[in-house]
């Protein structure tokens, strides 16, 4: 508006001043943010960005619910004063115990120091000023050689304290404020503590013994047998590998010198070396031979996520603006199969990071994805996607915004039909007792099928897309019915090792019971339906090309966007159906159908 007001100021305006306005950067930024409202690219809330995957301090480590599995309390990080390979050197509690090996056989990190855990016991600094006679010691070694208190040694824990910066000593003993602990009695009765143990184990209280710390960690048991390759932390301890040092930087620094990073954090695996678990999904955070891989590319920091949402955010844009840029047919931002990234999501698809974060397939092969630098985040470089990608309707962006199918339609109807979904004014309901109110198939169920009998068959078009993910379900790994899913829901195995999360296991009704091992996106589908499964949506977007409404509504998005106002009844009578048609006559050009509105009698006569 401004830069049309100057051109005003000369007297006039013409088609060729509309033209070179239309030229320059300030309407490509107004095109961008035109299209991110329309699209409402903006999955910041889409996403949890779960710290469980992510590292910080130093060392690098984790620090959220995956430290129970690893080192056997929550935030629970790794002992940043003791090098794992140099585990037997300066051992934490030596008055104790010190380890004897800092690996095991497959170069697994083991535990090299431990700390009582605050859940169970109550630790107190060992302090020679204290009106305490059993914490009047100068350190555990002091404690360990007193004839009164040296039967606590075991439980006299050197523990990190940043006040003093370094390890000092504590005695931990169970916890005399909580009704599991305070009831439990020193073993054996007299001598050095082993143990505290319930008075009546024989009542099978929740807590029957605590056991002193060690390094040894115990295994999981599946049918009375112990599973190699797994641990368990002692209960009642915090078991720490140490760190190790190296000069292979985070993808996401800049920096040059060395780094430290928690043994476990810093492996390289792609498999369990023991059960031959995959090291490459969500399970790998708590799978102590994982690691976060080849610089730290399963990890990331929380600037990282920041990060990759701010360029899924974008990328829809960049397809918006290089057809409009182009003046490419407006519509190939629905079907076009180019695409951009810049240093975030490069890294992003060629590394194979974020995983168990974003559920998102590379959109090419990798091979042919450009390269460029993880902290060029201002950069984006251009490339193909497969066949299976339809312009903006498929990128991330879209599909974590609207995150079901139904979702996808009704943004799709609003956005580019102008459409909305809503029972006709003079719809009945039937009787309750009626038999279609218990209809599963919600494009029959009465009431529902107002709307879903649009809304099922049009979702459809992206039934190969996962929904609350992005991820692409390709026939191959996905088929339309998987005999080993099938045969596990028969057998009552709802789960089946995890790998039917896509399909039907549970038989609601009779036709899910027909169903059984069926890619649920299958469900109730016709056959028309199922080839709209296939055809993705590129096929809805040309059986819309050939109906009118997607050029009708989007001169009404112009004309909004460039008066300010909706069109009136009087203004869609004089202006709709011509625009429309020249829009359409014209290649579908956005510059050239910018040009009428601001060109028309109605724009003209706006102060």
């Amino acid at each position: 508006m401004e830069e049309y007001k100057t051109f005003q100021a000369k007297g006039s305006v013409t088609a060729e001043d509309v033209r070179q306005m239309m030229g320059q950067e300030p309407f490509y930024a107004r095109m961008r943010e035109f299209h991110r409202a329309l699209l409402r690219s903006n999955i910041n809330s889409s996403v949890n960005g779960n710290g469980d995957y992510r590292v910080s301090g130093t060392p690098l480590s984790f620090a959220g619910n995956n430290s129970n599995a690893l080192r056997g309390g929550q935030s629970q990080r790794c002992d940043g004063e003791i090098a794992q390979d140099n585990c037997k050197a300066n051992p934490q509690d030596g008055h104790s115990l010190t380890p004897t090996t800092c690996r095991d056989a497959q170069g697994v990190p083991l535990p090299v120091s431990y700390d009582y855990d605050t859940n169970f016991y109550q630790c107190r600094l060992l302090d020679p000023a204290s009106t305490e006679p059993e914490l009047k010691y100068a350190d555990c070694n002091a404690l360990k050689a007193s004839a009164a208190h040296g039967k606590y040694v075991n439980f006299c824990d050197n523990r990190y304290n940043s006040t003093a910066g370094k390890s000092v000593g504590y005695l931990c003993l169970p916890d005399p404020a909580k009704t599991s602990t305070n009831v439990l009695l020193p073993s054996p009765a007299t001598g050095v503590i082993t143990a505290w143990v319930h008075p009546n184990p024989e009542t099978n209280p929740n807590l029957k013994q605590l056991d002193r710390c060690t390094f040894e960690m115990g295994k999981r048991v599946v049918n009375g047998n112990e599973i190699n390759g797994t641990w368990l932390p002692q209960r009642g301890c915090v078991q720490r590998d140490g760190y190790v040092t190296t000069t292979v930087q985070p993808y996401w620094s800049v920096a040059t010198e060395p780094v430290k990073v928690c043994a476990v954090e810093a492996q390289n695996r792609a498999t369990n070396p023991y059960t031959g678990e995959s090291c490459e999904t969500g399970r790998f955070n708590s799978d102590r031979t994982c690691g976060c891989g080849d610089k730290m590319r399963r990890c990331e920091i929380t600037d990282v996520h920041t990060a990759r949402i701010a360029s899924f955010n974008e990328e829809p844009l960049l397809i918006t603006d290089s057809v409009v840029r182009n003046d490419e047919p407006y519509f190939n931002i629905l079907t076009t199969p180019r695409s951009f990234v810049n240093g975030p999501l490069s890294e992003f698809y060629r590394q194979k990071q974020g995983v168990s974060i974003f559920s998102v397939k590379a959109p090419a092969d990798v091979a042919t994805l450009p390269a460029v630098p993880y902290e060029d985040k201002a950069t984006w470089a251009v490339y193909t996607r497969d066949n299976t990608h339809s312009g903006v309707l498929t990128t991330p962006a879209f599909l974590y915004r609207f995150p079901t199918q139904r979702a996808r339609v009704n943004h799709f109807y609003e956005a580019f039909l102008c459409k909305h979904f809503s029972p006709a004014a003079d719809a009945t309901l039937p009787s309750p007792d009626d038999a279609c109110n218990r209809e599963n198939n919600l494009s029959k169920r009465c009431g529902c099928d107002y709307c879903h009998a649009t809304i099922e068959p049009t979702g459809a078009h992206w039934g190969r897309y996962a929904e609350r993910s992005a991820l692409f379900l390709s026939p191959e790994q996905f088929p339309r019915l998987d005999p080993k899913c099938r045969d596990c829901a028969i057998a009552g195995d709802t789960n089946c090792g995890g790998e039917c999360s896509q399909y039907v296991m549970q038989a609601f009704d009779g036709d899910g019971a027909n169903s059984l091992g069926l890619l649920k996106t299958y469900l109730y589908r016709t056959a028309d339906e199922e080839k709209n499964i296939e055809g993705g949506p590129q096929v809805l977007v040309k059986r819309m090309m050939e109906s009118g409404n997607l050029e009708r509504c989007t001169v009404k998005r112009v004309w909004n966007e460039f008066l300010g106002r909706a069109m009136t009844t009087e203004e869609q009578r004089m202006y709709l159906q011509t625009l429309s048609q020249d829009f359409a006559k014209n290649n579908h050009s956005m510059k050239g159908l910018i040009e009428q509105v601001v060109m028309s009698d109605a724009y003209r006569r706006i102060d």
